[in-house]
């Protein structure tokens, strides 16, 4: 574990240099690891972990869309695919990746094969760090370990497929057996990791929370849609509002910041974007700031965990999302986009 300096923080950091994948396969040689679920990160791990050559083995409710992509992605029913039961039964390592309302459901059943000396992985701290409105409070004989990939699980696939890593966070919340460390390590390697950084369940979950409500997803999404409706109302043509407001950002402008940096971005642009920029990002962070304040706020008090508890352990919790997801689907600016993304180059 190396330390390394970020903006003047030092911070512990696990490279694949550092940590080979021969390593992490000798350090699990004797594991049986289970993925519980296979829905967002399921199929990417499991699958980095079968290629990078570890015993694996998933776990999935019969008869489900799931467990029909689980056998099209090659897992084989009574091999290496079992149901839930027989899957935690059968392991040394359970990866505990179902949804966090599905955990909730799912850890009484769980939580009787955890017997001494297994480890419980997560990739989110949810469950443990709300644990009590969850009820996942693992035995104190168990280690209890996360990596999180910061990204989704097919992002994670894509880049393994293309030699790449994705950056995860690794904790360790309960160290029973003193292999909690090499375990989760080896797991985070496994799993296709481009380095990894260490947090705690309680950071992890924090940060995680406010990044998909904020910058990651719902605050992007806000500012596309009220751009887009501003340039609208002024007479701009869908094509244009939807190529200024995302496609120049996504395909363009964050390749840019990906490769070295907002500062190099902007100094790639015309003199006239740079000086708009500048004079203009603190105004747009100062008036984003309370909302950010209120949304950290809300999640560090329990109430976005408790409404995600709520919302998503309702029966028709599906059919909602899908009708919520169809409706931004169909405003303007995405119907805009679809055809904007045909009409790119390598569609045509």
């Amino acid at each position: 574990m190396a330390k390394m300096n970020f903006g003047g923080v030092e911070e512990n950091v696990v490279t694949r240099e550092e940590y080979p994948l021969a390593k992490a396969l000798e350090t699990l040689k004797d594991e049986t690891i289970a993925i519980i679920g296979y829905g967002v990160q399921g199929p990417g791990q499991s699958l980095n972990l079968r290629d990078n050559g570890f015993n694996v083995i998933v776990g999935q409710r019969k008869d489900s869309k799931s467990w029909d992509k689980a056998v099209a992605d090659g897992w084989v029913p009574g091999e290496t695919l079992f149901d839930i039961e027989e899957a935690c039964q059968k392991a040394t390592i359970i990866e505990y990746l179902l949804s966090d309302a599905g955990q909730i459901s799912v850890w009484p059943t769980v939580k009787k094969h955890l017997t001494a000396g297994k480890a419980l992985y997560f990739s989110h701290g949810f469950g443990i760090t709300y644990k009590e409105r969850t009820g996942i409070v693992p035995p104190a004989d168990v280690d209890v370990i996360l990596v999180a990939p910061k990204g989704s699980g097919t992002s994670l696939r894509r880049m393994f497929l293309q030699g790449r890593g994705l950056n995860s966070s690794y904790a360790i919340f309960q160290d029973a057996t003193g292999k909690a460390w090499d375990r989760v390590i080896a797991l985070g390697i496994g799993v296709g990791s481009g380095y990894l950084f260490e947090t705690s369940f309680k950071r992890e979950v924090y940060s995680d929370l406010t990044g998909e409500r904020g910058t990651l997803m719902g605050a992007i999404q806000g500012i596309f849609a009220a751009q887009y409706e501003v340039l609208r109302q002024n007479g701009h043509t869908p094509s244009e509002a939807f190529n200024e407001t995302v496609e120049e950002l996504s395909q363009s402008l964050m390749p840019l910041i990906a490769e070295n940096g907002m500062d190099w971005m902007y100094a790639n642009c015309s003199t006239t974007a740079q000086r708009g920029a500048l004079d203009w990002w603190k105004k747009f962070r100062d008036a984003t700031r309370p909302v950010f304040e209120e949304l950290y706020s809300e999640v560090a008090c329990g109430n976005e965990a408790q409404r995600s508890i709520d919302t998503n352990s309702q029966p028709d919790y599906r059919a909602k999302l899908e009708e919520e997801l169809r409706e931004m689907r169909e405003t303007e600016m995405w119907q805009a986009g679809a055809v904007v993304r045909k009409l790119r180059p390598e569609n045509n």
